[in-house]
């Protein structure tokens, strides 16, 4: 067997140590470390011989000189994989690789429990109105309790944008634990399938003039940014709350702070950001009524471990001449498999 033939880096970090691991098990591959601030002489040579990016998940933590992107894709002429470190691919340009017949994969799935959770969690908190009363005792004395009056939510309807593996989840957590109504809106998945996961399928404006509760799940791309706005947070109930586990700029931060100030809705939890981490001093950070968390949703010990085996075993899968599971760009699939055979001498299928 060749030594080292098969060439995979990353930049900075990796969602767990357990990703080393598995790929240094394989005497065929090496796998190249690169930091931010590498100088080019250093991770030039790396980009050029290259045939899998492991890339991160978060725009904000990458240099953009390491975002994927046309430019980036001329100095990567040998790049046949691209694989995200989580769900998300923020710092991909997928049509970019499309067009240089790179394939691109992401690791859904893999933090589903723990993003489930964390929306749960938000949902929780800010029904039993928790992070005010938590604030007002640290703030004050001889809080009064009746001006810090809750609501159950058992038996209130939620309404989960995206009805995929973190949607499904929260679906069954609602439901089955919670005894809630799931309302969900997924262009992409049939009424048939959404009953199997748990919800019923409506329209978006539907979803926002009945739910109690709003939870985005889906991903972002062109037909999902800025998705909710100000006509939308406008449907919302007066006593609806907004929660997004997603990405950041799926909704309009401008139209939410609106929102909150005229107390169109009744508060929000946000895990996405268009900036992260958002500043202190961040407008939506100064209501009490919003529970922000700076994107760790799917930030737990066993959701990195996960996602970091996962990844492992997806990329040497493809390197290997498998068609690897969780495809963004299937559409390249002919162009990539060329390439491919061209740099090993087998055709993927």
């Amino acid at each position: 067997m060749s030594v080292n033939n098969k060439r995979v880096f990353y930049v900075k970090y990796l969602a767990n140590p357990i990703y080393v691991d598995i790929l240094k098990a394989r005497s065929d591959v090496r796998l190249d470390r690169i930091e931010n601030e590498s100088p080019e002489d250093f991770y030039a040579p790396i980009l050029r011989a290259a045939h899998v990016y492991q890339v991160g998940a978060a725009r904000d933590e990458l240099a953009p000189h390491f975002h994927v992107d046309a430019a980036f894709l001329k100095r990567t002429p040998n790049l046949l994989l691209v694989s995200s470190n989580g769900a998300g691919f923020d710092p991909v340009d997928v049509e970019a690789c499309t067009d240089a017949g790179v394939l691109v994969v992401n690791q859904s799935g893999g933090n589903a429990h723990s993003v489930a959770e964390h929306a749960l969690a938000m949902m929780l908190t800010l029904s039993k109105r928790i992070i005010q009363s938590d604030r007002r005792l640290r703030r004050e004395r001889d809080v009064n309790r009746n001006e810090l009056v809750g609501n159950e939510v058992e038996h209130k309807t939620v309404g989960i944008i995206g009805l995929g593996n973190v949607g499904r989840r929260i679906a069954a957590l609602c439901k089955g634990l919670l005894g809630m109504k799931v309302l969900a809106y997924d262009p992409y998945l049939s009424a048939e399938v959404m009953a199997e996961r748990g919800g019923e399928k409506v329209e978006l404006d539907e979803l926002l003039r009945r739910a109690d509760f709003v939870s985005i799940s889906c991903p972002l791309d062109k037909g999902s940014r800025n998705m909710i706005s100000t006509r939308e947070f406008a449907l919302m109930q007066p006593h609806a709350y907004f929660i997004t586990t997603a990405r950041g700029f799926i909704h309009d931060e401008d139209a939410l702070l609106q929102a909150l100030r005229d107390k169109r809705i009744a508060g929000a939890g946000l895990d996405v950001w268009s900036k992260e981490p958002p500043p202190p001093e961040h407008p939506l950070l100064q209501f009490d009524n919003v529970l922000a968390s700076p994107h760790t949703a799917g930030v737990t010990i066993e959701a990195r471990r996960n996602m970091g085996r996962i990844a492992a075993e997806q990329v040497l899968d493809t390197l290997d001449g498998k068609r690897p599971p969780r495809i963004i760009n299937p559409e390249v699939w002919p162009v990539y498999a060329e390439r491919f055979k061209q740099a090993f001498g087998v055709t993927p299928g």
